[in-house]
């Protein structure tokens, strides 16, 4: 998912030659607000490169195992201050027990996707009870927020690929793991995602937890003042 950006440096080449060309056919070229004429190789280096805006790095953060009535509503808080997007992968019985808060999450602008029902490691049921788990968490989200659900993170990170041909939902693991249902230690947490992130990963914590919370915000302050953007897991799956 890491990519190197070939094409800004494509650009570049590409625009100094065309500047290189139109001097040896003597036209000039001209910034078309300012209208002061390019006439050196320099002035062009200099327009061009700050004409190419560099985009941020991009990263996921996501949250397992919830909605908790007594956490989400608080890390909603937090990442509302912090005008940041993230990713929710709902247990069933959690969204169908607090749906004010599966509401809250849509209406915010957070993605919402599929946990299973029990969180059941689906590897190790049948694939009807597998199918069941997913559905009917499925149906659990939709009838709360209108929308359809096209990702699921399985619990463990452990997955039935014949799924895929049965059921519309996308897998989405993780790149980092700070096991913070591990711990109540919150720098050990932090220190954990900021020692590893790099652009495009994917954040794996628990919004049924208060320890994780306050991590969670403490790791987006550090990693927005780096120059992150924070965005929903679909948008790095689509880049």
């Amino acid at each position: 998912m890491k990519k190197i950006r070939h094409y800004k440096i494509k650009i570049l080449c590409g625009l100094l030659y065309t500047f290189c060309l139109l001097q040896i056919l003597g036209i000039s070229v001209y910034y078309e607000e300012k209208k002061e004429s390019v006439t050196k190789l320099d002035d062009a280096i200099a327009f061009v490169s700050s004409s190419m805006v560099e985009e941020p790095p991009k990263i996921a953060i996501t949250f397992d195992d919830g909605p908790s009535s007594q956490c989400t509503g608080r890390l909603l808080d937090g990442l509302k201050e912090r005008n940041v997007k993230a990713t929710f992968f709902l247990i069933g019985e959690n969204a169908k027990e607090n749906p004010e808060l599966v509401k809250r999450l849509d209406e915010e602008g957070h993605l919402i996707g599929n946990h299973t029902y029990h969180h059941v490691e689906i590897t190790k049921v049948s694939d009807e009870e597998a199918k069941k788990e997913i559905l009917d968490t499925n149906e659990v989200i939709t009838s709360i927020t209108g929308k359809s659900v096209e990702y699921m993170r399985p619990p463990f990170g452990l997955w039935q690929r014949n799924l895929e041909m049965e059921i519309e939902v996308l897998p989405v693991m993780w790149t980092i793991d700070p096991l913070d249902w591990t711990t109540e230690n919150v720098d050990e947490i932090v220190n954990k995602v900021v020692t590893e992130a790099e652009e495009n990963d994917i954040i794996l914590l628990h919004d049924c937890y208060d320890s994780s919370v306050d991590a969670a915000l403490r790791i987006i302050d550090i990693l927005q003042k780096k120059g992150f953007e924070f965005v929903t897991v679909d948008q790095l799956i689509m880049n």
